[in-house]
């Protein structure tokens, strides 16, 4: 699963499960300073991204915060695929346009994760 190669930095990672609670985001991330990360996971075969409503409202009501959707193009892991990485404030433009929307980090090939780790929750503070 795509999630889990968030453990190859020394975070922790929760899958959230929740019917409870509508549009809350596929992955809580804890970094190594105890800050917190949420992660709306997508696949796309083509440009379309999938985001409900419910998803697009919680991004944007917290818009504010480290919130993130990461999509996937390419049906499965074995075939290439890219990432595509975009802020919770694009949920919007992201529902409407998908993939052509732009993102903040475009990987397409995906050897290496630590552009989409450094952009989540960058190592150094700027001020």
């Amino acid at each position: 699963m795509m999630w889990k190669s968030t453990k190859a930095k020394s975070w922790t990672t929760t899958r959230i499960e929740t019917w409870a609670t509508p549009g809350v985001p596929d992955v809580d991330i804890c970094d190594e300073r105890g800050l917190f990360h949420k992660v709306e996971l997508k696949v796309a075969d083509g440009n379309k991204v999938e985001l409900r409503p419910h998803q697009v409202a919680y991004l944007t009501r917290h818009q504010h915060a480290s919130v993130w959707i990461l999509v996937r193009k390419g049906l499965t892991l074995k075939d290439d695929y890219e990432l595509f990485l975009y802020h919770g404030r694009q949920a919007v433009d992201v529902r409407m346009d998908g993939l052509k929307t732009r993102p903040v980090l475009h990987l397409p090939s995906c050897d290496d994760w630590t552009p989409i780790f450094e952009m989540i929750a960058p190592t150094e503070q700027t001020e």
